[in-house]
């Protein structure tokens, strides 16, 4: 059987509705305070150094899906959104709040060295993580993108076949005070019965791939 041939067919995600309601909840100030319900929150930052270079390095790798893949996570079957003549992106403000033109809706991909998208709003992808001797399957969407002074990074959302049901959100802030820190946010739940049932061990799971995930950005890493 030739390379090619052994590939695994690619499915695509376009189309399939996300696991939860509350899309874009990771952006609120108050999400650890006020989740949505029936989901847990959490969120964890860790320092990964100062200046412009870090902050630029930090940024280009977690666009590069560097936080996944550096905790370990494999990132197969990227699925690009299809552009639509309807897309309605928004408008840009100034500083004090006035309109001052129309977003891109789709502004030019860009692509890793390798050809590998880079991380876009409306992207599908599939996670693959390794636990306990077995490999489960988790696919997302990237449901926003912040490209802000100073803040950089995504979220991504669940879609079926995900052992859980929620959002989370990767961003690189570059502080005032010259520091640079990686914030990682989210709310959470058990996707199915029978994930339900393995609750405890879900938790257990996530709690230790975020702890990979504030690793994966630090210099020691080669970010």
């Amino acid at each position: 059987m030739s390379a090619e041939t052994a590939r695994p067919v690619r499915r695509t995600s376009a189309g399939v509705p996300l696991t939860y309601a509350a899309v874009g909840a990771t952006k609120a100030d108050d999400l650890l305070a006020y989740p949505p319900a029936g989901f847990r929150p959490v969120e964890r930052r860790v320092r990964l150094g100062s200046g412009d270079a870090r902050f630029a390095a930090a940024s280009s790798k977690l666009l590069a899906w560097g936080v996944q893949r550096g905790a370990g996570l494999e990132v197969r079957n990227i699925q690009l959104p299809a552009p639509s003549d309807t897309d309605y992106a928004g408008l840009l403000y100034d500083a004090a709040g006035t309109a001052v033109g129309t977003r891109v809706a789709h502004p030019e991909q860009t692509y890793e060295a390798d050809g590998t998208p880079q991380v876009a709003a409306g992207a599908t992808a599939d996670l693959t993580v390794r636990a306990f001797g077995r490999s489960f399957t988790a696919p997302v969407r990237v449901v926003y993108e912040v490209a802000e002074p100073g803040r950089v990074g995504f979220a991504y959302g669940t879609l079926p076949g995900h052992p859980a049901s929620g959002e989370e959100s990767f961003v690189v802030e570059h502080y005032q005070d010259d520091s640079v820190w990686l914030v990682v946010r989210a709310f959470s739940r058990p996707s199915t019965w029978y994930y339900r049932l393995a609750a405890p061990l879900v938790r257990f799971m996530q709690a230790g791939i975020t702890r990979r995930y504030l690793r994966a950005l630090s210099p020691a890493s080669g970010a």
